[in-house]
């Protein structure tokens, strides 16, 4: 053995080797007991980061493990289209490097390109992955666009729409002006920031806000139904002087109304605020839209017309100075404020035709499966997290006005179904004068005609399905449901028959809600089994002091430069080690280190004992082979104490697998190779060992195997290659051989 561990000699060549041997790649056998995981699969837009590198560890810690104890073990890996921020990232790259919009070239060509730009960065995350060592399955490998996911997914969108739990409807939706999308609830982020708060005149009142540019979509004041102070003007109308002219406006009394807010007196947008939308609603008041799909005042603003939010909020606030009606202004009022999660523009709340999932009957099942412990959430405490949002769930928007996803599978006899937003979004429609019926077809496959009228010129909804919708049937898609028609005699058992429900879903505890808990829901629904049976949550990952990794503060750790530099094993083996379920992980460059000087103490472990048994050899002296039943009775206090230890080892190990005590198993590892192993008995053992004391290298040669076997799922290179070089005439790799009982 060299003297030093050269990981850049070792990693690649055994991964190759591993791949090349199908060591990956599960057979379904019904006598078999299978193990199965589907990777949450990484966005498709870009390099891996450190948290792809977290949940890959410990997925591919787990597939090893239950190889080793010999299951039929699938990790079926992937990759996902991820809609809106894949697009957010390729126009970016669009207008930087071509000065284009995805209008100028085209939807079908701007697909392509994408489709090229997202193919390009799946084929780099896929190798990053094999450098962490990830034992997947790539003859199996997804794409969530992949067209043989457009069946199973539009199968489940009609069966929705079948049951009567998809519909079509205008309401209050989070629009981003920048992405021109719709956007669901969780899709959605809350900062705090200070804006000026203006003090505005209607008519009798004065009343607060922070939008006086919506101002024109005003279609009543409201007051709290028990505010004293202005009681007796509910139910009147009021004349109002405003920058257009005057109008009137109704006073209504609402309970929404916070008396402690401004004045206690409120102006009610219905068409720009998702409250003033339900008070409208309550109160049977008209929808004014203002503001278009562009973040644009509209003609509704007279000469405001095509100003942006932002100029329409400074310009209208001047204006109403000069002509009086602006009271005060507080320049320092602090509020939360709606920002998309991808791009981080201000949301802008519409009105907007779109499509909804009735989610509160498909929670249901979802929160009873984990009430009866038919799924177990690790950690625990988030399960009363899941409790809440599912039990409160609203109504999900699943259509996108976005290129890159899966297209609706629904179709429009006629132009007159598109909503002016849809025409607007897609000027290939515009030359489009179809005037059919009318009809909505929801279809798996394209109509041929109008079932009502027979017209065979029908429009297809130009809208895309939210990517957590497709993503939501990963489970059970990825393995085949909805693509093949299987039946049921047991040779012929296909890979949903086999590996589902799987065994475990393992991903960020920041995406419960959106994407595990759509998993339960969408699972259930359609196949009426659970999706797995465990969910495992972890951390976020943060430097060496906890906070949060970002380039601008410089404490981004890049995982392949941290492999390249002190390779794989290290960093697997300091993500795990002292880390919890649901807990952030804290990693920094000495945390590696010492991972890095554990590999090299196992290295030198190994060279020790290659090195007394080829003394061994020389001097003649023949190597008995210690096993698990060989006799005890006759061996040293030490040896005994140290087998003793060694079965304890094995046995908290796969105990704290089992339990999904990652760091507890690296733990004991760790302090058992070095201070019990190396320190105790391996320097207590050098003087028998000058004495060609055949059964002293036996049982270290023994207890070191057991380490490397025990070892292997949390540092794979190392032990194979130690594992080989210590048994060079043995044909079957570490990764083959079965996890030790001692």
């Amino acid at each position: 053995m060299d003297k030093v561990y050269k990981h850049q000699d070792v990693e690649k060549k055994w991964y190759e080797i591993w791949e090349r041997n199908g060591s990956f790649n599960p057979k379904v056998d019904p006598t078999k007991s299978p193990f199965s995981i589907i990777m949450p699969p990484p966005n498709a837009n870009g390099s891996l980061h450190i948290g792809h590198a977290m949940f890959l560890t410990i997925e591919d810690l787990m597939i090893r493990y239950h190889r080793m104890k010999g299951y039929h073990t699938l990790w079926l890996p992937g990759a996902d289209h991820a809609g809106i921020l894949t697009q957010v990232v390729f126009e970016r790259k669009l207008e930087k490097e071509e000065g284009k919009t995805r209008y100028d070239l085209g939807r079908e060509q701007f697909f392509t390109r994408c489709m090229e730009f997202t193919l390009s960065n799946k084929k780099v995350m896929e190798n990053q992955m094999k450098a962490i060592g990830a034992s997947c399955d790539w003859s199996r490998k997804s794409f969530t666009l992949d067209p043989k996911f457009n069946k199973p997914i539009y199968l489940t969108f009609k069966k929705l729409y079948d049951d009567c739990l998809l519909y079509r409807a205008e309401r209050m939706i989070n629009w981003c002006p920048r992405c021109s999308t719709a956007l669901s609830d969780l899709e959605v982020i809350y900062k705090e920031q200070k804006d000026p708060l203006y003090f505005i005149r209607y008519g009798p009142f004065v009343l607060a806000t922070v939008r006086p540019e919506t101002k024109f979509g005003d279609t009543a004041v409201a007051v709290h139904p028990k505010d004293v102070r202005y009681k007796k003007w509910i139910g009147q109308e009021i004349e109002v002087e405003g920058l257009l002219g005057k109008f009137k406006m109704k006073v209504i009394g609402d309970e929404t109304v916070d008396p402690e807010f401004g004045t206690g007196v409120v102006k009610v947008t219905p068409a720009h605020d998702g409250v003033d939308f339900e008070v409208g609603k309550r109160h049977s008041l008209e929808i004014k839209q203002v503001i278009d799909f562009d973040g644009r005042l509209n003609k509704e603003t007279g000469k405001y017309c095509g100003l942006s939010v932002k100029e329409a909020k400074k310009i209208v606030s001047l204006d109403l100075e000069k002509k009086g009606l602006l009271e005060k202004v507080d320049p320092n009022y602090s509020h939360s404020v709606a920002v998309c999660e991808r791009c981080k523009t201000m949301i802008e709340p519409m009105v907007s035709l779109q499509w909804f999932i009735k989610t509160k009957k498909l929670s249901e099942k979802a929160i009873t499966a984990v009430e009866k412990g038919e799924i177990k959430i690790i950690p625990k405490r988030f399960e009363k997290n899941y409790y809440i949002w599912m039990k409160n769930i609203r109504d999900w928007c699943i259509s996108r006005q976005i290129w890159w996803s899966h297209q609706l599978p629904v179709w429009y006899c006629g132009t007159t179904s598109l909503s002016a937003l849809q025409m607007a979004m897609n000027p290939d429609l515009k030359s489009n004068t179809n005037s059919g019926c009318g009809e909505t077809i929801v279809s798996v496959d394209p109509p041929s005609m109008c079932p009502k009228c027979g017209n065979k010129n029908l429009i297809r909804d130009p809208d895309t399905l939210d990517t957590w919708f497709s993503s939501g049937q990963w489970p059970y898609t990825t393995l085949g449901w909805g693509q093949v028609n299987s039946r049921k005699l047991k040779s012929q058992l296909t890979d949903f028959d086999y590996f589902y429900p799987t065994t475990v879903m393992e991903t960020g505890y920041e995406i419960l809600f959106f994407w595990v808990a759509r998993m339960i829901m969408l699972g259930l629904y359609m196949t009426g089994q659970v999706p797995f049976k465990t969910v495992y949550l972890h951390g976020l990952v943060r430097d060496a002091f906890g906070e949060k990794m970002s380039k601008s503060k410089g404490n981004v750790i890049d995982p392949l430069d941290v492999i390249a530099t002190y390779g794989a094993d290290s960093l697997r083996m300091a993500l795990v080690y002292g880390t919890s379920a649901g807990s952030d992980v804290k990693l920094g460059e000495k945390k590696i280190e010492a991972m890095r000087n554990f590999g090299n103490k196992l290295w030198n472990i190994g060279r020790f004992i290659k090195m007394n048994m080829e003394f061994f050899q020389q001097k003649g002296v023949k190597i008995i082979e210690f096993t698990a039943r060989s006799d005890r009775s006759k061996l040293s206090a030490e040896d005994k104490k140290i087998l003793s230890q060694l079965g304890m080892l094995e046995r908290g190990v796969s105990r704290n697998i089992e339990n999904y005590q990652f760091a507890k198993a690296a733990e004991r590892l760790y302090e058992f190779v070095w201070h019990e192993f190396a320190d105790k008995y391996i320097e207590g053992s050098k003087e028998k060992l000058r004495q060609n004391d055949p059964i002293k290298l036996s049982i270290l040669l023994y207890t070191y195997n057991i380490c490397l076997k025990l070892l292997h799922p949390f540092m794979p290179f190392i032990t194979e290659e130690i594992h080989r070089i210590l048994y060079p005439e043995e044909k079957t790799a570490l990764i083959a051989t079965l996890w030790p009982t001692l």
